[in-house]
């Protein structure tokens, strides 16, 4: 007889992370109860939203669980896109200013 033997993990996990992303979203409603206004409500908003993507992440899609092969596979390109995505950001500044300074003159 030939046995397969899997991973199992205890169900409090997941119940935790259950309990977690309940208080981080409770905590990201606050933010917006407590009517908190510029960079202070927008860098809380999405510190909430990143953890609670981690989580899910981590836990729920077995990421914690998974061989760093397979992690890079995934989280490399997405972060690579975001490196670029600031590089071309950093010269849109650049061109705009460029221009608002050559015809201004």
């Amino acid at each position: 007889m030939s046995q397969t033997e899997g991973q199992q993990h205890p169900l409090s996990i997941y119940l935790w992370i259950w309990l977690l992303l309940f208080v981080l979203s409770a905590f990201s409603y606050m933010v917006d109860y407590y009517q908190l206004q510029g960079m202070l409500r927008w860098s809380l908003i999405l510190l909430f939203m990143v953890l609670k993507a981690g989580f899910i992440i981590a836990i729920f899609m077995h990421m914690a669980w998974e061989r760093l092969s397979l992690i890079f596979a995934i989280l490399v390109p997405p972060l690579c896109l975001l490196v670029l995505v600031a590089l071309m950001s950093a010269e849109a500044d650049y061109t705009f200013l460029t221009r608002l300074k050559l015809f201004s003159d």
